[in-house]
């Protein structure tokens, strides 16, 4: 293992909200990490007190293997895009990004100018006559083009629409394999982005409840397509995630495994075992999550958004 993060036994107190409790984990060199969650589960809060922008209340973090506070040499290696990023009222793109310029050394202008293409993005107008997308893409440059070592994405796709959302997706794996480095993306939108995502971190109500490889994530359940009335067979007695129907066709999935005689059984039934959507496997850990806490989500979208 070679951890570029360590964050043991953190915890952070708003006067009567608990945001971290006891948090540890750790973020390996080189890979993209999906941080997944509902709003208010202390994703926002988690990234903050990496990148020495707030103050934990007790618990340690070593960025590097130092302490990020007031540490130079740390923060110039690391780059945080967040959802409410702030800039001067008379500031441009333009001056933003000579901004960030100065600041990251692996800055790429190069890739910048060509992001800025993508986007199609005005230079010249003030920041805070930018829509809430343009808004979004000055940050998703940034964040590509700084090259830093570790890269925090908080929500970086608000405003975007679908085709500017695919450039930003494109665009990251593309630099990403030919610049490795470490990203943190946390997103609601957990299907779009769980094709890029080595890695799963799930915080709920200030606690880490997933952090494993997405495929091990995938495989604590498993998803049955095929004629409705023969799957119910299958799952009788297991715990349904997910199930849709149209006419007599069903896909269903459920926590758990088959056992390989029951994998044969399925096919010799002319059912389809089918890869398990990452998004409702996680739906369904912070819904419960929130149900024993007394929060009882309605509908899929309502779970984590």
């Amino acid at each position: 293992m070679d951890p570029v993060i360590e964050v043991h036994n953190l915890t952070k107190r708003y006067k009567d909200k608990l945001a971290l409790d006891d948090v540890s984990f750790q973020i390996e060199r080189n890979a993209i990490y999906g941080f997944l969650g509902r709003n208010g589960a202390g994703k926002t809060t988690a990234m903050s007190i990496l990148t020495a922008q707030n103050f934990p209340t007790s618990g340690s973090v070593k960025v590097f293997g130092e302490n990020p506070y007031e540490n130079a040499r740390v923060l110039r290696r690391v780059c945080f895009v967040r959802e409410s990023q702030k800039y001067p009222d008379e500031a441009n793109a333009r001056t933003a990004f000579a901004s960030a310029r100065l600041f990251f050394p692996n800055w790429d202008q190069g890739l910048a100018d060509e992001l800025i293409d993508d986007f199609r993005l005005p230079m010249k107008t003030i920041t805070k006559k930018l829509s809430r997308g343009q808004l979004s893409a000055v940050g998703v440059i940034i964040g590509l083009a700084s090259r830093a070592e570790i890269t925090f994405f908080d929500e970086p796709y608000l405003g975007l629409d679908a085709v500017a959302r695919q450039v930003f997706y494109d665009r990251l794996l593309q630099d990403y394999a030919e610049h490795p480095r470490t990203i943190l993306l946390s997103s609601h939108l957990i299907d779009e982005i769980s094709n890029l995502i080595e890695r799963v971190l799930v915080i709920d109500e200030g606690r880490i409840i997933m952090d494993q490889p997405v495929d091990q994530a995938r495989e604590q359940a498993t998803n049955i397509v095929g004629d409705a009335a023969l799957i119910e067979g299958f799952i009788r007695g297991r715990e349904v995630l997910h199930r849709e129907s149209l006419g007599r066709v069903a896909s269903v999935t459920f926590l758990g495994q088959l056992s390989a005689v029951e994998r044969r059984e399925v096919a010799d039934a002319g059912l389809d075992l089918a890869p398990v959507p990452l998004q409702q496997l996680i739906v369904r850990l912070t819904q419960r999550s929130g149900d024993a806490a007394g929060v009882s989500p309605t509908s899929t979208e309502g779970a984590l958004r």
